[in-house]
Formats: structure tokens, sequence, C-alpha cells
């Protein structure tokens, strides 16, 4: 899997249905979708990709399949 930076990983989940819910603490960021009723929290830490271990697991939280994201 390629490595993203929080404005790419964004771009897929806005394509899949989701919209900006709400600022969390720091610099994350919750969406949701309202078809599905799923939400992922993005750490949206500028032009900084995204670790692997926690892009695996908001990808697991958006429902939308690892394909759409390589």
């Amino acid at each position: 899997m390629k490595a993203l930076s929080a404005r790419d990983f964004i771009k897929i989940i806005r394509e899949h249905g989701f919209v900006f819910d709400r600022q969390a603490k720091g610099s994350h960021e919750i969406w949701h979708n309202p078809e599905t009723s799923k939400r992922v929290v993005v750490p949206n830490h500028g032009s900084k990709d995204i670790p692997g271990k926690t892009l695996r697991k908001m990808i697991k939280q958006s429902g939308i399949g690892a394909r759409f994201f390589s």
C-alpha cells in the first residue's frame, strides 16, 4: 500500500460519500458517511504521510475496500 497524506485520504473518502462532521481534539477531523453511518477519524497533520498502521485502521473504519487506496 502506498503512503498517503491526509489530503489524499480525504479526497478518496469524499468520493465515497463521506462529509466533514466536526473538528476533534487538536488536528484530528471526524468524517461521516450518512449512507452507511460509518465514521473515520483523520489525523490532519499537513502534508506529512499517514503512518501505515494508522492508515490501515482508517481504511477499516471507513468500510471502503483497500483497493481504492493503492
